[in-house]
């Protein structure tokens, strides 16, 4: 069995520019890579009305149970202005003990960390009681319709039984081994637009300022005390993320005022609870007010919490063995792809130190890189011992 070095994996993945939803070939690399290690392999390209086609990566190696699965995803943020990076960020290079391009640590350094451990592995367990499967979507930075959704409902009419799914993202705020994702908080965004009636400024009796309106129910957006938080969960919270008047004149009253929020929810409240709420607030202001109004909502996902089980703790103590520190579970930070998967699979999320991702001259330290990979070897040592 071929091993697979980390680092030279991580490199040949991060010369694919494979900006979302574009996978630039590094689907097809990947998938003869895991072929090689014996992988039954399927690229499926889904193309839902609307939004550009993605290519997403299905592998299985064996037949038996447990299956466990490896999630990630090749596609990548665009790298910038490339005159302001020290490299080309296509060009991998090594500085000063760091792996520096773009997707090192958002996650093609985690892929190849993964792919490296598999290789490790069955080079020592030819025959293992389960199975290994591996996830990976182009579809992770961009609308995350045409990804892991959908390969997720691919993965339910096949009836193809996942039983712990490791998403690779990069966890770790500034050391390897700080923290493990155990759950996501949902993520809402609401754009509302208020109509009032157009006016001269000089006689505000005669119209209905939409500007006024809209501030007096962000206002009240803002007050709202969704709760307190809970033992894994971050308080709930909306931010005002934009307001618009698109008027030209200083001296008429605007016809229309809009704004954007987002709110990010614990595990207390549903994406339909929460609208519920908010509709309560802009039928009462806009009736108090003679306003009209339209609001229109995305939900990129409900909150969940993945209750920790023996492979959680499993895999806890080998993160600590390798890196010293106890990892912390967490449910901090954005959404991710675990969303969908949670729907087939308990799962949980552990990488490299996310500190530069989408930055300028993203790295990642080599000797996490290595580490990663030994801790990652190990857990399917334990898993299918």
């Amino acid at each position: 069995m071929q091993k697979i070095n980390e680092l030279q994996l991580a490199k040949e993945l991060i010369r694919f520019p494979s900006i979302t939803p574009v996978d630039a070939g590094a689907m097809k690399f990947l998938e003869k890579k895991l072929k090689k290690l014996g992988f039954k392999t399927k690229i499926l390209e889904f193309k839902e009305k609307g939004f550009q086609p993605v290519k997403n990566l299905y592998a299985r190696l064996g037949t038996k149970k447990p299956n466990f699965m490896f999630a990630g995803h090749v596609d990548i943020v665009p790298p910038g202005n490339i005159k302001n990076w020290t490299i080309n960020p296509f060009r991998p290079s090594v500085k000063k003990g760091y792996l520096i391009g773009r997707g090192a640590n958002d996650m093609k350094g985690s892929i190849a960390a993964f792919v490296s451990a598999l290789s490790l592995f069955l080079s020592k367990n030819k025959k293992f009681n389960g199975s290994v499967s591996l996830l990976i979507t182009g579809d992770e930075e961009g609308d995350a319709v045409n990804g892991t959704k959908k390969v997720v409902e691919y993965l339910k009419k096949k009836k193809e039984k996942i039983n712990f799914c490791l998403v690779g993202e990069p966890t770790n705020p500034n050391k390897l081994g700080e923290m493990i994702k155990i759950g996501r908080r949902g993520s809402l965004t609401g754009n509302l637009a208020v109509f009032g009636l157009q006016g001269h400024v000089a006689y505000p009796q005669r119209a209905i300022n939409p500007s006024t309106i809209i501030i007096k129910i962000l206002k009240e957006l803002k007050d709202i005390k969704f709760d307190n938080g809970t033992k894994n969960f971050q308080p709930t919270n909306l931010e005002v993320t934009k307001i618009n008047i698109n008027n030209t004149a200083d001296n008429i009253i605007p016809a229309t005022a809009e704004a954007t929020f987002n709110i990010r929810f614990n595990n207390k409240h549903s994406s339909t609870s929460i609208k519920k709420k908010l509709n309560k607030i802009f039928i009462k202001i806009n009736n108090n007010n003679k306003s009209k109004f339209k609001i229109n909502y995305r939900v990129s996902g409900e909150a969940f919490l993945t209750k920790p089980n023996k492979t959680t703790f499993m895999i806890q103590n080998i993160i600590k063995k390798v890196t010293g520190i106890k990892p912390k579970l967490s449910t901090t930070g954005g959404t991710s792809d675990l969303r969908f998967i949670r729907k087939i699979s308990p799962g949980l999320e552990f990488g490299l130190v996310g500190k530069t991702m989408h930055k300028i001259d993203e790295a990642v330290s080599l000797k996490d890189l290595k580490n990663l990979t030994k801790i990652y070897t190990i857990i399917l040592q334990n898993y299918f011992k």
